[in-house]
């Protein structure tokens, strides 16, 4: 009888196999089958990627060559606990193009297609969940989850295979050793329970545990009906240093559905044209779609002002309508957070009041803010509100999804930073194009030469309003001047630091913050670290200053009432010939030098080595001022003045 079984299995498994690879509808060149693994010898989550076929696409470019691929990721859950939301890596390496996944999405929130050349991680979709042998006597339909891949790569010329360079499970807790191949298209691993890793899931958990982030959304459906349903998004900010301003929210609907009304924020084109003249205006044939608010398959949702508020059409949501700024809880817990509230009709076969699908693709991002890359919605145990009655009882969630977002470093900043100080006349600038330079740029500007020092009063002038400042400055100072010039930094915002006084017990530094931008900023905050130098930390005189606790040797600083509004750039006082003038906030920082044994401000510990601004980091200079500046008259600060009016913009 257990031989009769065994063979079974791996008859059943062989059919598998053969059914998996499903021939490509163009030519291609045909491929051995390979043998089929022992799937009856891994006792946990068996991952197996098929190359199914390809072919050439045109043009022909024999430098770059594109084809087409086609494969069939496969998840088999051979453990004994349910995998909950599966998530798995493909090692990608011959610039992949994914153009279609069927059962799963991308992880990091991207949308179809995309670039996943250096790897990518699918999770499943719209089945998120794998069940054990056990719990379905075998059926290999809940226990396995089948993707087709279909994509375009480069430079493998059938009958080569292009095959990832590594195939696993990205779920928490689990092992995968290296992957096999079987023959030259078939790659197979068993990945394993980690025995040493520990978690607060028990086998009788019927939903995820709420997972931790920089930023977390909560997807609530509060009230559901057969044909749509309200649901509560809560934007929740966690990170002491990240923030958001005029966020805007996207995601993908992924069953036609559309949004009906909004409370708390709104979408930001109002377009009811894709249900007109789609699937849903068939179905819903006596719905007046001139009132619905927005079909897109991919709507974009901001928040509203807070004039709107108390509106009794599209506000009243506690949370609501803070223009979409969302506040760090060091800064102000109470401003932590976004609410809004939406009606969403869905369409068959999903007209069910159980029948619930989260959006999903989630991306989130804001004004001179830091990215957030985000997963995606993971169900979780429903959430409890507070009772709309005033009652002590709560009111429980139909169902809840958790979007969990986490801060990327990017790779071009938009702030930048300055140095200088007392000993020094000259300022050392922000970088050549630290944040950034236009592919036309090299044409009429150096993107490559170094930056060149300014005198004090270069920092109040926009850069292209620079130019006879700096060449006075070089001439006076024996500077090599590169030819053509250095393009500027293009930084909507730039921070000047300067070393302001050293005495044996204590220093002071002064900061100023300029923005060339447009955008006022309100409720602004900036983190300087500042190494052992940060314990000295006495008090700043303009602005509130504290030292955090839980962000090492960094002091937070912000706005006190009044000067919480950093406005931006506007006109000179005559705007025929005066350069335009950036908003500007600045306060002075004293320290002191008691019990920090070895510190040396003018070498570098009075100059930070990190500085944020509203939750971006900015671009550092790479050197310090030196103590060996000649000191400067009267009469050639007049000079410089005097050259700035004829100054030659730089492009």
């Amino acid at each position: 009888m257990t031989l009769f079984f065994n063979l079974r299995r791996h008859t059943h498994l062989f059919l598998f196999l053969v059914s998996t690879a499903i021939p490509s509808c163009v030519p291609q060149t045909a491929v051995p089958s390979p043998s089929p693994p022992p799937a009856d010898e891994c006792n946990g989550v068996l991952l197996t990627y098929l190359h199914a076929g390809g072919s050439q696409l045109p043009p022909a470019h024999p430098g770059h060559q594109a084809y087409r691929f086609e494969s069939v990721l496969t998840v088999t859950n051979n453990g004994l606990d349910e995998l909950k939301s599966w998530r798995a890596f493909v090692g990608f390496r011959h610039e992949e193009l994914l153009v279609s996944a069927s059962g799963a999405i991308l992880a990091d929130g991207s949308t179809l297609p995309a670039s996943v050349g250096n790897g990518t991680v699918l999770a499943g979709f719209p089945s998120t969940d794998l069940n054990t042998a056990i719990q379905t006597a075998g059926d290999v339909t809940q226990m396995q989850a089948k993707v087709r891949l279909v994509g375009t790569q480069f430079g493998v010329k059938p009958p080569s295979v292009p095959m990832p360079a590594n195939v696993s499970l990205a779920n928490d807790g689990f092992m995968c050793p290296e992957p096999t191949l079987q023959g030259k298209n078939l790659m197979l691993v068993c990945c394993t329970k980690d025995p040493n890793f520990r978690t607060n899931i028990t086998v009788a958990d019927e939903f995820l545990p709420h997972r931790s982030g920089d930023l977390t959304i909560m997807y609530d459906v509060i009230r559901t009906y057969d044909s749509n349903y309200w649901a509560q998004v809560t934007i929740s900010n966690y990170n002491p240093l990240g923030r958001l301003d005029n966020w805007k929210l996207s995601w993908d609907w992924m069953r036609e559905e559309f949004i009906y009304s909004m409370r708390g924020a709104y979408p930001s084109v109002v377009d009811s044209s894709g249900c007109v003249f789609g699937s849903q205006a068939s179905h819903y044939t006596d719905m007046d779609f001139s009132t619905v608010l927005n079909c897109d398959r991919r709507p974009t949702i901001i928040d509203l002002p807070p004039t709107k508020a108390n509106d009794t059409n599209l506000g009243l949501i506690p949370n609501c309508c803070r223009n979409g700024t969302i506040l760090p809880p060091s800064m102000d817990p109470s401003k932590s957070s976004s609410v809004f509230q939406m009606q969403v009709y869905k369409m068959p076969p999903d007209l069910n009041r159980s029948e619930l699908f989260p959006p999903q693709n989630w991306r989130i991002n804001g004004t001179l803010n830091p990215d957030y890359l985000c997963g995606p919605p993971v169900r979780v145990s429903p959430s409890q509100f507070f009772s709309p009655s005033g009652l002590s009882s709560n009111t429980t969630a139909f169902a809840s999804w958790q979007v969990v977002c986490n801060i990327t470093q990017r790779s071009t900043p938009r702030c930048c930073v300055s140095f200088s100080a007392y000993y020094n006349e000259s300022i050392v600038p922000c970088r050549t194009c630290a944040c950034g330079c236009t592919s036309s740029a090299g044409h009429t500007c150096s993107t490559a030469s170094p930056a060149i020092l300014l005198p004090s009063q270069a920092l109040l002038v926009p850069f292209n309003n620079r130019t006879a400042m700096m060449l006075a400055w070089a001439e006076i100072n024996h500077l090599q001047v590169p030819n053509p010039m250095p393009c500027g930094d293009n930084c909507g915002v730039s921070i000047n630091w300067h070393v302001n006084t050293d005495y044996s017990r204590g220093w002071t530094a002064r900061i100023t913050i300029f923005n060339w931008g447009n955008t006022a900023f309100v409720d602004w905050f900036t983190v300087v670290e500042l190494g052992k130098a940060a314990a000295g930390f006495k008090a700043t005189y303009s602005f509130n200053g504290t030292l955090m606790d839980d962000v090492n040797n960094s002091i937070f600083m912000k706005g006190l009432p009044g000067l919480n509004y950093l406005m931006g750039e506007v006109d000179g006082a005559d705007p025929r010939k005066d350069p335009e003038v950036p908003g500007k906030q600045q306060s002075v920082i004293s320290f002191t030098k008691k019990n920090i044994r070895g510190i040396d401000v003018p070498k570098g510990d009075g100059f930070p080595t990190r500085v944020l601004f509203n939750g971006e980091e900015c671009s550092l200079p790479t050197m310090y001022p030196t103590g060996n500046s000649a000191s400067i008259g009267p009469s050639t600060i007049l000079a410089i003045f005097l050259a700035a009016i004829f100054s030659t913009p730089i492009l």
